[in-house]
Order: structure tokens, then C-alpha cells, then sequence
């Protein structure tokens, strides 16, 4: 049987991605083209560093409205429209799943769908015509938690499933609104590049890929990239679901920096 693919992408800056931004032009094309790889999903399941909650958290309305979950931008970044369904029956399954594994996992009926989730969705699935689900992560941010998430979510690859991670392998707000700063932009290379062989090094065993991943902050220039790791943990439910190294890497730019997206 051919499980369905797993994917982290970085989101890029709050609406920009649809406004035609430039500075998002090399994530627009990344996400457009990865989109065929993955074939056409029967759900998707998004994991987005928007939505914390104290235990898992999981959209189960059947009509999900959108969240604009962010500030300042002109007024059509505010008209967007993702009218995707929701799918309360593929919900109560992963709250199940969730529950098998130990977390006290919640349903809620009336929560949207944030940025998160309808920026990307909108470039890759435009049509909105494919049942989306949406996954919090634990207001804990421990990553260790977040791996065995997605370890539960592991049979949805049989079940023609979608999981995708929506981060940014680099968020660091202040960065991306101040002048070039060498010592930022090497700490951004150094981590980049870790992330790279953590995720894609074939000769790692998974125990020490794993492990890895949970001590992410000792990596080079893992603080200057991340001083708050929401962006990064959706990277960690997508290594638990997928439980081996990457299949592809894709690396590109946003606004200014080195960014990653991972298919499995």
C-alpha cells in the first residue's frame, strides 16, 4: 500500500504569499510545484504553529470559518476566502488516535481555520474543494510531546491522509523587519544546514534523528533562529508521523532568509 505523504513547509509572512509579495516568490513556486508530488488526498490534516492549546486540540466543525490572525496588512488580505469543508468524522479519529497514545485530546466545533493553514492550502489546493482538518500544538512547546503526536497519527498514511506541518524553519520576527545583520544571517545558514542533514542524513539511525530533533536548541544558531520554537514543532509531529528520513528537501527564500520545506 502507498501511504500518503507527509509535508513541512515554512508559510512565509502572515498574507503575503497570496498579495503577490516578492519576497515569497521562491515559497509561491515551491508550493505550487510540490503540489502534484503529493496526489490528491481524500482529507488533509494541518498541524499550524498558530493554535496552542493545553492538550491537543482538533477543528471538528463542518463549515470551519477563516481566522485572520494577523494585523496591518491591506484590506483584501482580510477578504480572502478558503471555503474548504471541515470533516468532524476524520476528527473524532484523531482525537481517538491522540487518546490511544495517552493525550487528552479535545474536539472543538467552533474554532476555524487560521492563517496557517488556508495561506498554503489556498496556492496548493486553490479549489478548496478537499475536507481540512486543523491540529493544535501543546502550549508546552515540548518536542519531545510533539514527535509522539505525530507517532499517533501514523495510520492516517494509510488512509489516503495529507499531514502537513505549517512553520517556518526560520521565525525570528525582529529579523525580517531590520537592516542585514551578518552574524543573524550566519546563525540562519548554520541552522538551516543542520536542520538539513538532521532531517535528510540516511546514515542516521532514527533513535539519534530523534534525538536530535528534541535537543533542537542545541544546534548551531538554534536560538537566533527560533526564540520561540512554535514555527519548528510542526516539524516534529510530521517526523513522528513519518518516522524515517526526509524523501525531499527544498530549500528557498523568504524575505531574506534561508527557508526549508521537508517531504516525506
Amino acid at each position: 500500500m502507498t501511504k500518503s505523504s507527509v509535508l513541512y513547509l515554512s508559510h512565509g509572512g502572515g498574507p503575503l504569499p497570496l498579495l503577490g509579495d516578492v519576497r515569497h516568490k521562491e515559497m509561491v513556486r515551491f508550493l505550487k510545484e510540490v503540489t502534484p508530488a503529493l496526489g490528491r488526498p481524500a482529507a488533509i490534516l494541518v498541524v499550524s504553529a498558530h493554535w496552542e492549546e493545553s492538550r491537543p486540540t482538533i477543528t471538528a466543525g463542518k463549515s470551519p470559518a477563516l481566522i485572520y490572525d494577523y494585523y496591518g496588512f491591506p484590506k483584501e488580505s482580510y477578504d480572502v476566502q478558503y471555503p474548504a469543508p471541515g470533516d468532524p468524522d476524520l476528527a473524532g479519529k484523531v482525537a481517538n488516535l491522540l487518546r490511544s497514545q495517552g493525550f487528552d485530546a479535545e474536539l472543538d466545533e467552533q474554532r476555524g481555520f487560521d492563517h496557517g493553514v488556508f495561506v498554503p492550502l489556498k496556492l496548493m489546493y486553490p479549489d478548496a474543494d478537499i475536507p481540512c482538518v486543523q491540529l493544535s500544538l501543546i502550549n508546552s512547546l515540548d518536542p519531545e510531546a510533539h514527535i509522539r503526536m505525530g507517532k499517533a497519527l501514523t495510520a492516517l498514511r494509510n488512509e489516503n491522509v495529507l499531514v502537513v506541518g505549517s512553520g517556518f524553519s526560520f521565525h525570528n520576527l525582529g529579523a525580517f523587519f531590520s537592516p542585514p545583520h551578518a552574524e543573524l544571517q550566519s546563525c540562519n545558514d548554520s541552522f538551516q544546514q543542520w536542520l538539513l542533514d538532521t532531517c535528510s542524513n540516511e546514515q542516521l539511525a532514527e533513535a539519534e534523528r530523534e534525538q536530535r530533533l528534541i535537543h533542537w536548541h542545541q544546534a548551531p544558531g538554534a536560538r537566533s533562529c527560533h526564540p520561540r520554537e512554535e514555527h519548528l514543532l510542526p516539524l516534529h509531529v510530521c517526523y513522528g508521523t513519518a518516522g524515517t528520513s526526509v524523501k525531499q528537501v527544498f530549500e528557498f527564500e523568504i524575505m531574506g532568509f534561508n527557508s526549508t520545506g521537508f517531504l516525506w
